[in-house]
């Protein structure tokens, strides 16, 4: 009998799938299937949750294959972003050459577990021939009105000198030097994605196929709310203090005003008075603060009195002015009114500066101190006012968004270059498409100081301007990597074109994403990112669809102790050893097997050995039994062991099918699995076996193994004297009179316990199964005696005796 060596099975079909190009999707008119997993970052080393992520939609699209749909597969590389450029500080290697030598090491090790890509359709976001295409899109949004610069405050290093993202402050300090982290107004390119904050909230309701808590994660994100705008008037000062509010009817309960710190008027109003230098403290003070660190609900509320009053509009009252903590700029207005006696945080902070908190809605909700509204109900108080208010050409109703306009720009070079030009004459201007890609320079210096490598190449910085022709300077700012995996899935498709970013019929033919697949950790930007630029392409002419995503599906994490993997924990398993030890599909069939897929796996080594133990017992089964798979079908006179046999082979094959088909109940599908091949292992010792019974055992196995453990299942395909890849063979169907039993068990039952079981016939009556209940040996002995009070008979299921 031969042994089963995975190292010589897996580097052999590897090797057969490309060479023969497998797996390569070309047009047909068979119905199709996109199937999708969000690409990786390119760090050079898969991890177990890439094996998980990439293991679950290799099944699916296996599975549809062999169901007879056309399955685009594709796999590509979201390539910028900061650890290229840290490497390139660090160790001095170009970012482009750790990336690239980073890519072939990854796609060497995916090419380890037999995913079945189409390789073809490969895209890395940081080549030209890609960002190309991210700039001329951002063009369109440009020309559209969706691309603008506004000045915003920024994550600062003083020591490095330069602009920090959001993930590079840890604990308010610089993760490079540990320097404090500081707030810099910078000019910064934004993206209208507030524009579209209606349709991408209404549009949630028709994604059916996604999880229901990621649709909320997006909708609290968006975060719709209905109130009004209101001016107030600053008393001694020319400009009115615009507030959102969604309790107009509290109003009257106004007793202070709070602007953010940076705020545009707070350094006008406190100019040349005893508070400038107080608020210029408390404003450097905030800047060291990180936006949760200012709003978390355990922060203790801050503030600083400006020395300045508001108006309140309804009844001409004298309201002071603060600054504080909890107030930030980029929300609503950046200024709020204060009824500290309906609302938490104003609460807070009213009684630790003894500011007066009058109650204007009773526990009833009906209206007090609201003067010729008083004893109307709060909704009806606030239609009243928010009608006074617009009589008064002060206010109106009006929406308001927690969403925020996107903010693309990043002080840094490995990214997207922004293909606008700066002119002294024509201002901001757009360079031609025909003169893109505007690529990345190679003459820069990584030092990690200042704003942007991009600043030490002069070949870069200066240029001639597209309108006038004069002396002008680009852009020195990259765009956000969630840019560029906001429309991979729209290129993967026309990967080829040198023409267009994607023809318009063909991705039409292909979209949206039938299955996408990914952390849930990416539940609300990249989803909602990519339906926002789908949604704009589509506005554009290049779509003819506005959602990306049919189904979706957000894999758990890979656990260690009930710890997530990392580093820092010393608790990572590297997934190239358990393939060196076990063999890929050991490792993919773990995966696959330990938990449902939406949840968390807690890694197991004696689950990988079960796994490995397993796949071991289908080769020797497979082995043995191999001549008999030539075998004719012959079914005429089954025994009870035949009928029961294939009622396994046939009652499994539908299980797997319906777990497999859009339940992702890969668990249960491989538990069934092993109860048939327990089944083949007994069944094959009977003497009176059927060997065409055998044949379709094995090849049932084996067909059902193969989108879990694809190298196994080919050679096993072979070793039957099977030819081609079974990847190309259709998923069979099973035999609906193979499921139909002769026998069925009835369980008997004694005063609710279980004493007994019966093998009956299918068709037994009611009153049947009571009499063989009573006649059985082993129940007439427990109930001899006993007066019998009832019998409760549960057709085709159970006998339950009831005695005293």
């Amino acid at each position: 009998m031969s042994v089963y060596n995975f190292k010589e099975i897996e580097k052999k079909w590897q090797k057969k799938w490309e060479e023969n190009k497998t797996f390569k999707t070309v047009e047909n008119d068979k119905p199709k299937y996109y199937v999708l997993e969000m690409f990786p970052y390119p760090s050079g080393k898969i991890h177990m949750g890439h094996v998980r992520n990439y293991s679950i939609g290799d099944v699916v699209a296996r599975f549809m294959k062999m169901k007879g749909y056309n399955v685009l597969h594709p796999m590509g590389w979201d390539a910028f972003g900061l650890p290229a450029e840290n490497a390139a500080i660090k160790h001095g290697i170009h970012p482009d050459k750790w990336t690239r030598e980073n890519i072939e090491e990854m796609k060497e090790q995916l090419k380890l577990l037999g995913l079945s890509y189409d390789w073809d359709r490969e895209v890395a976001t940081c080549l030209p021939d890609y960002y190309k295409w991210t700039q001329e899109l951002f063009l369109k949004f440009y020309e559209k009105g969706l691309a603008y610069k506004k000045k915003s405050f920024v994550n600062w290093c003083p020591s490095c000198e330069t602009v920090l993202a959001n993930e590079q402050v840890v604990g308010g300090e610089c993760e490079r030097c540990d320097s404090v982290v500081v707030k810099k107004d910078l000019e910064q390119w934004y993206l209208r994605i507030t524009d579209y904050a209606e349709r991408l909230l209404n549009d949630i309701d028709k994604l059916d196929g996604w999880p229901e808590k990621v649709k909320i994660m997006q909708k609290n994100w968006i975060g719709k709310s209905i109130g009004a705008e209101a001016d107030f008037e600053i008393e001694g000062f020319n400009k009115k203090l615009k507030i959102f509010t969604t309790r107009p009817d509290t109003m009257y309960g106004v007793t202070y005003m709070v602007l953010a710190p940076e705020h545009e008027y707070v350094d006008e109003l406190v100019k040349g008075t005893e508070y400038e230098e107080s608020v210029q403290a408390f404003k450097q003070k905030m800047h060291h603060l990180s936006e949760i660190e200012r709003t978390s609900t355990d922060t203790e509320k801050e503030g600083l009195f400006i020395g300045k009053y508001a108006i309140n509009p309804l009844n001409g009252k004298k309201i002071p002015i603060y600054i504080a903590n909890y107030v930030m700029v980029d929300y609503g207005t950046g200024a709020i009114m204060a009824v500290p006696a309906h609302d938490e945080r104003d609460e807070e902070f009213a009684k630790k500066y003894n500011l007066e908190i009058i109650p204007v809605i009773d526990e009833d909700g009906t209206m007090i101190n609201s003067e010729e509204l008083n004893g109307l109900d709060a909704k009806e108080g606030f239609n009243k006012i928010v009608e006074k208010l617009e009589n008064l050409g002060i206010g109106k109703k009006t929406i308001n968004y927690r969403l925020r306009d996107w903010l693309i720009s990043r002080q840094r070079y490995w990214g997207c270059p922004i293909p606008i030009i700066y002119c002294d004459e024509c201002g901001i201007v757009p360079v031609n498409k025909e003169d893109l890609p505007v690529k990345l320079p190679t003459d820069v210096e990584f030092t990690g100081k200042g704003q942007s490598p991009l600043i030490t190449s002069k070949k870069f910085t200066n240029t001639t301007c597209p309108k006038c022709g004069k002396v002008a300077r680009r852009e020195m700012d990259t765009m956000d990597t969630f840019i560029d995996s906001s429309w991979y899935f729209l290129r993967y498709i026309d990967a080829k074109n040198d023409k267009t970013p994607f023809d318009k019929d063909l991705v039409g033919k292909w979209m949206p994403v039938d299955q996408y697949i990914g952390g849930v950790e990416h539940a609300i930007l990249h989803l909602l990112y990519s339906r926002f630029f789908v949604k704009v392409l589509k506005d554009l002419g290049m779509l003819d669809f506005d959602e990306p995503f049919s189904n979706l599906l957000t894999q758990g994490m890979v656990l260690k102790e009930g710890a997530k993997m990392s580093k820092s924990k010393g608790n990572v398993v590297s997934p190239l050893e358990i393939i060196e030890k076990y063999g890929a599909d050991t490792a993919r069939l773990f995966v696959l097997f330990a938990a449902p897929p939406e949840r968390d796996l807690d890694w197991s080594e004696q689950g990988v050995e079960g796994c490995f133990r397993f796949i071991n017992r289908v080769y020797r089964l497979v082995d043995e039994l191999k001549g008999f798979t030539n075998v004719e079908m012959n079914l005429e006179n089954p025994s009870k062991e035949d009928k029961k046999a294939r009622y396994v082979i046939h009652s499994t094959l539908k299980k797997v099918t319906d777990d497999i088909s859009g339940k992702f109940g890969f668990n249960t599908a491989i538990s069934a699995l092993m109860e048939l091949v327990n089944e083949m292992y007994k069944y094959k010792e009977l003497e009176a076996r059927k060997e065409c019974i055998l044949k379709e055992g094995i090849e049932t196995i084996i067909t059902i193994l193969s989108p879990f453990t694809p190298h196994l299942a080919e050679e096993l395909w072979s070793m039957i004297g099977k030819e081609g890849s079974i990847s190309q063979i259709c998923w069979p169907d099973y035999d609906e009179s193979a499921l139909v039993k002769d026998e069925i068990e009835i369980v008997i039952q004694i005063n609710g316990k279980v004493r007994g079981k019966l093998n009956l016939s299918a068709n037994i009556t009611k009153e049947e199964m009571e009499k063989e209940a009573l006649e059985d040996d082993k129940i007439k002995q427990l109930v001899e005696g006993k007066n019998i009070v009832k019998i409760i008979a549960v057709p085709k299921k159970l006998v339950n005796i009831v005695v005293k």
